[in-house]
């Protein structure tokens, strides 16, 4: 065991100093320390061996975010592990209880099981995926409960101990049941907090919401419009392709372009197996916004590319406005979802009806055959 946390130490070694010297030959200052503001234009900079004064005309803030850890009595002791420190586990556990039903709740929960852990997903939602439509959410849920994964949702974690070297019980409450559950491993899954309280974000100006995520405009501008902030800090979608494209609104404005968060379409992917790769308006969300819709649905199991890969378990769903025949949004949950889900994103990217995708041919047989069935005046209701 030693001899393999030395070669993960020697490993983010490795590739902290080739960073460094990326950052060197591009002719950028790097330093590695906690940074404070003392005014709107600059910044202190505590290091290993100094505190550095910098000021700046522009300030441009990515801090990111850090797993939250609830206050839960006991919990402490049970030594929780986060989606970063189960990243570093040497052992498999044998009994893993993951509290949270999100996206990382549920990614592990598979990952965890297929590797032989017994798993438990406690969630206080009565459905797991909750910023999904339900019919998807139980797709899931349903493949996740045949491959051996336990659920207890509508029970949220009351207090937690200790009760032997490798054994942890949690007290639950909630409208999913009380009682008693044991495991020996815990993982908190249950959001994030923004890495903003130690920035002294208040002697600059800049404006926090009651979550602590910094406020930005379109521009990704902060209440000061020449601090700017990116990523998971402003609060936006937790993706690292939105804040990828955080970093190129930013850049194109500060050449001289026009470019703004508005109207993003915003794709992401759930890695499951099947993976969930999502894109636009759920059926719930389109509702609520008061369109007239269509809503289109088919079983993977009826494409013909699923069926010689022998994989056939998940569905297709679109969202169509019945005004203008738009995709509002799809749902695929199938294998390669977040690929299939980005031929969809382009057509509505392109403001394409959906029948263009339901007359394009595609190659036969591949997985991109099912929008054809998709849009089939059968499968649309």
């Amino acid at each position: 065991m030693a001899n393999i946390k030395a070669h993960k130490q020697q490993v983010v070694d490795a590739m902290r100093s080739a960073n460094l010297a990326k950052f060197q030959s591009s002719g950028v200052t790097f330093l590695m320390g906690e940074a404070q503001f003392l005014g709107p234009k600059e910044l202190s900079i505590k290091t290993e061996k100094r505190i550095e004064k910098l000021t700046a005309d522009k300030i441009f803030i990515n801090t990111g975010t850090r797993p939250f850890i609830p206050s839960i009595p006991g919990l402490n002791d049970c030594q929780p592990l986060t989606s970063e420190s189960i990243m570093e586990l040497d052992r498999l556990p044998e009994h893993l209880i993951v509290y949270g039903a999100g996206y990382i709740g549920i990614e592990f929960a598979q990952m965890f099981r297929r590797f032989g852990s017994r798993v438990t997903v406690i969630s206080r939602n009565t459905q797991i995926l909750s910023n999904e439509d339900v019919d998807i959410s139980n797709e899931v849920l349903e493949i996740l409960k045949a491959e051996g994964v336990e659920f207890r949702l509508g029970a949220e974690i009351k207090a937690a101990k200790r009760t032997s070297p490798k054994q942890i019980e949690f007290e639950l409450r909630g409208q999913g049941g009380g009682g008693k559950i044991q495991g020996t491993d815990v993982l908190i899954a249950v959001g994030r907090v923004p890495n903003t309280e130690r920035l002294n974000l208040g002697v600059a100006g800049i404006q926090t919401n009651e979550r602590g995520f910094i406020k930005v405009n379109e521009k990704l501008e902060t209440s000061i419009r020449s601090i700017f902030a990116l990523g998971d800090v402003n609060g936006g979608p937790p993706f690292t392709h939105v804040s990828y494209d955080d970093y190129r609104i930013v850049l194109a404005n500060l050449r001289g372009g026009t470019r703004t968060t508005r109207d993003r379409v915003i794709p992401y992917t759930v890695y499951i197996d099947p993976e969930l790769g999502r894109v636009g308006m759920t059926e719930k969300e389109a509702l609520k916004e008061g369109f007239d819709i269509l809503v289109a649905k088919v079983p993977v199991s009826a494409i013909a590319g699923a069926k010689t890969r022998g994989e056939n378990k998940g569905v297709l769903k679109a969202i169509i406005d019945n005004r203008n025949s738009r995709i509002l949004g799809v749902s695929i949950l199938a294998p390669e979802g977040g690929e299939l889900m980005t031929v969809a994103q382009m057509a509505m990217k392109a403001q394409m009806p959906y029948t263009a995708l339901r007359d394009a041919i595609f190659a036969h047989p591949t997985l991109a055959e099912g929008f054809n069935q998709l849009f089939a005046p059968e499968a649309i209701e």
